[in-house]
């Protein structure tokens, strides 16, 4: 077997269980170096720190011939990304590869969603991106200034739920939306220093999901979910083969690859000062405009609301 990522060295966040788990294990197979990191938290982010889990995925790694080390840091913590990136370079003398792939869950509805709820789930998803990002590139960019030549990755993790929006998860949606178009800016800016920025929208059956209707799932349908389907793609990133390729996203499970497009100017009409009239011309476009996709996917799939909410309370 080829091995994509021989000599490469990756980060990989939240890494200890799960779908970063399946991450940890492919690079390494395919010859990458790992930092395996993780808090190792409950899924909602509480919990003593416990780096057990990223221990346990390092051994797995050496015993199958890999070289990985186990890190606890906080990703959201900006000193403690900094730190995270000096180890692997102290580690393994140079660093490729950051997936940015921890999370947690606080599902709740938008009314009764409390303020913690609500920040813990941003700073962990989305500073938790920033941070590890921010000091990888400037070590990319302090590389490529010296004259080396780069090979930078970072690959990032948003969801479904925040490109196309799904109930209950406005916290968590909003910080995965936030960081596919994190993903998009970021790679027109690091570019010129070799680096390229992608995103994985994944789907799979983890303890993340498996109380939201995925426990019960048929063998076949679990195995469809299961994370390894998701490890190929974030691997092929990975190497060096993947350097044509910036600033997209992609959904991946057992069931889909594909390319998640962004935003996209839809139909206009001449503006007017008046807003009288606006109302025809907005009823205008949205008649020839298509619906916000759904969790499929797909232009008016679920979950859509029918028509607007009214003034009696809507849906």
């Amino acid at each position: 077997m080829a091995k994509l990522c021989e000599g490469r060295v990756a980060i990989i966040t939240g890494a200890g269980r799960g779908i970063g788990r399946e991450y940890a294990l492919m690079l390494a197979a395919h010859g990458a170096k790992v930092v395996v990191n993780d808090l190792g938290g409950a899924r909602d982010g509480t919990g003593d720190s416990d780096v057990s889990p990223a221990q346990s995925v390092v051994n797995e790694i050496e015993a199958m011939g890999g070289e990985a080390i186990a890190n606890g840091e906080n990703v959201a913590d900006f000193e403690g990304a900094k730190r995270m990136v000096d180890a692997a370079v102290e580690a393994f003398g140079d660093l490729h590869v950051v997936v940015n792939n921890a999370g947690i869950l606080r599902d709740r509805m938008l009314a009764n969603m409390t303020e913690a709820e609500w920040d813990a789930v941003i700073n962990v998803h989305l500073k938790g991106t920033f941070a590890p990002t921010h000091h990888a590139v400037a070590y990319w960019r302090d590389r490529s200034k010296a004259g080396h030549e780069v090979s930078g990755r970072v690959i990032n993790t948003t969801s479904v739920s925040g490109i196309y929006g799904n109930i209950g998860q406005t916290n968590y949606g909003a910080a995965k939306a936030g960081i596919a178009s994190f993903t998009n800016i970021a790679a027109l800016e690091v570019a010129r220093y070799g680096v390229t920025v992608n995103a994985i929208a994944p789907a799979a059956l983890t303890r993340m999901t498996e109380d939201l209707g995925m426990g019960q799932a048929s063998d076949e349908d679990k195995e469809a979910m299961s994370p390894r389907w998701i490890a190929p793609i974030v691997t092929w990133l990975a190497s060096e083969e993947s350097a044509a390729v910036t600033g997209r996203v992609f959904e991946a499970s057992g069931r889909v690859l594909a390319v998640a497009e962004g935003w996209v100017r839809g139909p206009s009409v001449e503006p007017t000062d008046d807003p009288t009239g606006m109302g025809v011309l907005v009823e205008s476009m949205l008649a020839e405009a298509r619906a916000n996709s759904g969790m499929d996917g797909q232009p008016g799939g679920p979950p859509q609301s029918p028509q607007a909410p009214n003034s009696k309370g809507g849906q």
